[in-house]
């Protein structure tokens, strides 16, 4: 689409739904998408202007991640520990920086939406912990985990409602075993 409509850094992109349309995407998706490339730096919104593409050939972390990620087997164990490594920091950070009407919206989105997306849930985990390189890193990681044909493991919305209860009490002992038990990562939490 950036090809096709000649958009360079600084031109403004189509609308949500705009997109949704001429991409045939749930606006759910695109607005999911739209969050992952603003995390990352590829894009940015001005409140009442609308998202503009930025600059991102200094975007120096996407070439070396790749070129460490794409070097060997070991690799790829390292970017699953690294993934699950940031996702407990970021619960850790949140522990710290969330407020009740924050887990109160994470309790009401985890009961109402119709289709549950452990990435979604992750960034809204991330979004609350507000650290913009661990946001960035961990899209990276995400994708790439993605892409080395691992097995799309199925989890339970209840797992997640314990999790929510654990960051709820504040309890970062729970909140980390809740999080090993979502993952079944039983070996996980004595190393880290």
């Amino acid at each position: 689409m950036i090809t096709i409509d000649d958009l360079k850094s600084g031109d403004k992109i189509p609308s949500e739904r705009e997109l949704s349309e001429r991409l045939n995407f749930g606006r759910s998706s695109v607005r999911e998408a739209l969050r992952a490339l603003e995390l990352l730096g590829l894009i940015e919104t001005r409140r009442g202007e609308g998202t503009f593409i930025r600059d991102f050939r200094g975007n120096q972390l996407v070439q070396l991640l790749s070129s460490f990620i794409l070097q060997d087997e070991k690799a790829k164990q390292d970017v699953f520990e690294t993934k699950n490594i940031i996702e407990m920091d970021c619960l850790r950070l949140s522990l710290q920086r969330m407020d009740s009407r924050s887990i109160a919206n994470l309790q009401e989105w985890v009961r109402t939406v119709d289709s549950f997306n452990d990435d979604e849930f992750f960034i809204r985990i991330i979004e609350m912990a507000d650290n913009h390189l661990f946001a960035r890193i961990w899209l990276i990681l995400k994708d790439y985990y993605y892409s080395l044909d691992t097995i799309p493991i199925e989890y339970n919305r209840e797992n997640y409602q314990l999790l929510i209860d654990a960051l709820a009490e504040k309890d970062e002992e729970k909140t980390l075993s809740a999080y090993c038990a979502l993952r079944n990562l039983s070996f996980f939490i004595d190393k880290y």
